[in-house]
């Protein structure tokens, strides 16, 4: 038992010991150490009615207007009067301001508000685009068109160059593959992390452009061809894994053949 759980039980027998009846004990360990998820949730809201500490407000009612700084007993008379809540919105506030309204129906509009937000909020995705030493100028312009694509969508991109066999041995062209990557790509895109070796694959991370993205969505056109774009796009989105597969699979070969 550590030092802190030693001292929290002899708090704990201190009060059982002070407390006239077992079951007042009980009530009051309950209140200083049990349901420490719920008062962490009733602390994260607002302080409404008589809730609020504070001696004056300044208030606001229903309908947005300001009444101005009056006691805080007056400001709940006033709601209770009206049949709403009074709300602490700036409780940092010199003196805090409070509104009067309903505030069951204000915590579903917000959670509402919440819930879309989170429904139209794009998850970021990491995009993977593989090359070797050995690819040509052509095939970097195909990779480069894709990575773009990937860019304006919002998606951060990763170029990977990896090394078979005695390949390792000329690093340097691999980083000059990536930085040739990074300034065809500069328009759209921002360097968020410098070429980097990582075993025998050398990394290239770009991230989204802001404001190319944004240009981007306002020049893209309207929704009823968006379903043909992507069925367009759909073949060439899975030709390039195939094809990486195929290259794969001879650079294992050629490796087996030159051990």
């Amino acid at each position: 038992m550590t030092r802190n759980q030693k001292l929290t039980k002899a708090r704990q027998n201190a009060i059982l010991r002070a407390t006239p009846h077992p079951l007042v004990g009980a009530v009051v360990l309950f209140c200083q150490y049990g349901d420490t998820r719920r008062s962490a949730a009733i602390r994260d809201r607002l302080r409404i009615n008589n809730r609020i500490r504070a001696r004056d407000v300044r208030l606001i009612d229903e309908n947005g207007a300001q009444v101005g700084v009056i006691q805080l007993r007056d400001a709940l008379i006033m709601a209770e009067e009206r049949g709403l809540d009074l709300v602490e919105v700036a409780p940092n506030a010199i003196p805090p301001v409070c509104r009067i309204m309903d505030y069951g129906k204000f915590r579903y509009e917000q959670t509402k508000k919440e819930r879309e937000a989170r429904k139209n909020q794009k998850q970021v995705e990491l995009k993977e685009v593989r090359l070797k030493p050995k690819t040509d100028d052509h095939d970097l312009d195909v990779k480069a068109k894709q990575a773009r694509r990937f860019l304006l969508d919002g998606d951060k991109v990763k170029f990977t160059v990896r090394f078979r066999g005695r390949e390792i041995f000329h690093p340097d062209i691999g980083v000059q593959m990536l930085e040739q990557m990074a300034e065809e790509l500069r328009d759209v895109a921002v360097v968020e992390q410098r070429p980097l070796m990582e075993g025998r694959a050398l990394s290239l991370l770009l991230a989204p452009n802001p404001k190319a993205k944004a240009q981007a969505q306002r020049e893209r056109p309207p929704a009823a061809s968006k379903p043909q774009a992507e069925t367009a796009a759909a073949p060439t989105q899975i030709a390039p894994a195939t094809a990486s597969d195929d290259d794969d699979d001879d650079d294992d070969a050629e490796d087996e053949e030159e051990d």
